[in-house]
């Protein structure tokens, strides 16, 4: 597969970044702890699952101290329609023990404390950081992997591979190409039947005789 040039790095950059420049996480969400918990349940599952999961249970645990005395299968019970729910369940309470004994029930604002969290490794914590505090970030979920690979910016095998190409590639605006990334690779450069007719960067898809009818 080729790989994008210089200027078409320049121009994929910059139109992601005037059509995302606000973009922000469709997890709904309304303080960190919510958010990382939120992130953590997305992982392999949709944000519009985790929508659903959610509301219920914040409502019965609304802060680290209540989750960190949660019991088990309640947790798990809440959460149940959510893909590896019982690691999940026994990671978000390990989360809150650990955000209570250490950080006064806060939860720490900074990607490599956030991985010292159960369940929480660096693309949750990067996730996590570039919406909560917009940090010059990058983290590669699956829509992101294949946008970076279509458009020749990547061919690593791994995530964390890709995101490490794509930092060094982008440099700046980061929260604003991983949500736009996202976005663009949920709805237009979906894994199956690309919305092809839809892209603003049709001339740069290093992919697209494969997807000729």
């Amino acid at each position: 597969m080729k790989k994008a040039t210089k200027i078409e790095i320049k121009e994929i950059h910059q139109r992601f970044v005037e059509r995302y420049s606000d973009a922000e996480t469709e997890l709904t969400y309304k303080n960190a702890y919510e958010l990382v918990v939120a992130v953590a349940l997305s992982a392999q599952c949709t944000d519009k699952r985790v929508n659903i999961l959610t509301p219920p249970l914040f409502q019965r645990y609304p802060t680290p101290y209540e989750l960190a005395q949660a019991n088990l299968d309640d947790v798990k019970g809440l959460i149940s329609s959510c893909s590896f729910f019982n690691n999940k369940a026994t990671n978000i309470i390990a989360m809150a023990k650990r955000v209570v004994e250490f950080y006064d029930g806060e939860v720490p604002l900074d990607e490599k404390e956030l991985q010292t969290l159960a369940g929480v490794g660096q693309k949750t914590a990067n996730v996590v950081m570039i919406e909560y505090t917009g940090a010059n970030l990058m983290a590669v979920d699956t829509h992101v992997f294949r946008v970076a690979h279509r458009l020749g910016l990547s061919d690593d095998k791994t995530a964390l591979k890709t995101e490490t190409t794509l930092v060094k590639k982008f440099k700046n605006n980061l929260h604003s190409l991983h949500q736009g990334m996202v976005l663009f690779g949920r709805y237009v450069c979906t894994a199956k039947n690309p919305k092809c007719e839809e892209c603003f960067l049709t001339e740069f898809c290093k992919t697209k005789d494969s997807f000729k009818v």
